[in-house]
């Protein structure tokens, strides 16, 4: 009995030594495993693995998708505009030995290469390139940002500019300058109506001059049109013909 309580013990620790190995990696979750301070070919997982510690050690990598959200950076475009802008990016890892040992730390590098891209990159528009072509820029640096983190085993899946903080002064110099484009084009467009209108009165003009009966008429329906107003207006209509007479008289004395 003595001589098998040892050997009990023995397995007893074994099964132990086994026990605690064991890792349960989940759906999401890569294990990189480093064996004498070599890493073991590809991450291991999902579901149950064995890490024989000491000897073994493994750096947990989580394959879901992350959200960083670019604090607001001072940009001075290419016109010598100060903006502060904001952005957010997304991009998730797809090779977690390269993500593990190609960088020190993939979260960090990657938030400190999209501040300085998107610096860099804003700074060489101008402002109203910035404010109306933000599909063009956000694909400029999402293709920017994953050709970099291609090495580091990063996938950079997306980039959006979120928002443009202006200055007091430039935002009244946007508001006047909208409102003058609004001015112009309500001008355009009553100086087109005039012209159209010009164009139908030379047109009816011309109706009329065929048929002069078509004067006394047009009279008649303006005395009706008026009517309908419930004023005291009265309006009577004289022909010019009528004054013909007196108008050569007094060109003659």
């Amino acid at each position: 009995m003595l001589a098998a309580y040892p050997f009990t013990i023995f397995i007893g620790v074994i099964i132990f030594y086994l026990m605690s190995s064991l890792k349960i990696l989940n759906e999401y979750e890569r294990g990189v495993i480093f064996r004498l301070g070599r890493v073991l070919g590809e991450a291991k997982g999902p579901g149950l693995i064995f890490v024989f510690w000491p000897i073994d050690r493994m750096v947990r990598v989580s394959l879901r998708t992350i959200t960083f959200d670019v604090p607001p950076q001072d940009i001075i475009t290419k016109d010598n505009v100060s903006v502060k802008v904001n952005a957010v990016a997304y991009f998730r890892v797809v090779n977690p030995v390269r993500a593990i040992i190609d960088v020190e730390s993939f979260l960090y590098a990657t938030s400190q290469l999209a501040q300085t891209t998107l610096r860099s990159v804003l700074g060489e528009v101008e402002l109203d390139d910035l404010l109306s072509k933000r599909e063009t820029l956000n694909v400029k640096l999402q293709n920017i940002l994953d050709t970099h983190t291609d090495p580091w085993g990063i996938k950079v899946s997306l980039v959006e500019v979120k928002q443009v903080d202006l200055p007091p002064e430039m935002v009244r110099a946007i508001s006047k300058q909208a409102e003058a484009e609004r001015e112009k084009r309500a001008k355009i467009i009553h100086a087109e109506g005039e012209f159209q209108a010009a164009e139908k009165l030379y047109q009816a003009s011309r109706v009329i001059a065929q048929e002069p009966a078509a004067i006394q008429l047009r009279y008649l329906q303006t005395l009706t049109e008026i009517g309908v107003e419930k004023n005291t207006t009265i309006i009577f209509p004289l022909p010019i013909n009528i004054l013909e007479n007196f108008i050569k008289k007094n060109s003659k004395v």
